[in-house]
């Protein structure tokens, strides 16, 4: 399975970033292989609005299975779903730490957003 998990680096020892839209990097994992990519979303961190959406579509053209971070709002959510991406908040601590939650079952996928739009 394809985990795309925010990140504020490149790497699995890196923090994972509590904002999905917002998040300065996906860290893209392949639980099946172990394969690890790193996709900059700087185009993001300043966006005006739209940040989210922008976001959502990013992750769906990485060909991620399940989106992993602390928060996602209505809008990045709702796109997420439609592109058949399951949610996962609460995360926090490392990247690796992420992933292991999730494969672990410790972090489930959401019904639903868990911040208002523009929360942080």
């Amino acid at each position: 399975m394809k985990i795309a998990i925010t990140a504020t680096g490149k790497t699995l020892e890196s923090p994972v970033d509590p904002r999905f839209g917002r998040a300065a990097y996906f860290v893209l994992v392949d639980t099946d292989t172990g394969a690890l990519e790193a996709h900059d979303n700087g185009q993001n961190l300043n966006a005006a609005q739209g940040a989210g959406i922008q976001a959502a579509q990013t992750v769906s053209q990485l060909g991620a299975e399940s989106v992993v971070t602390g928060h996602c709002g209505p809008k990045a959510f709702r796109t997420l779903q439609a592109a058949g991406i399951k949610v996962v908040v609460g995360a926090d601590g490392t990247v690796a730490q992420a992933v292991k939650d999730v494969v672990s079952g410790h972090l489930k996928p959401g019904e639903s957003p868990d911040v208002e739009g523009h929360w942080a």
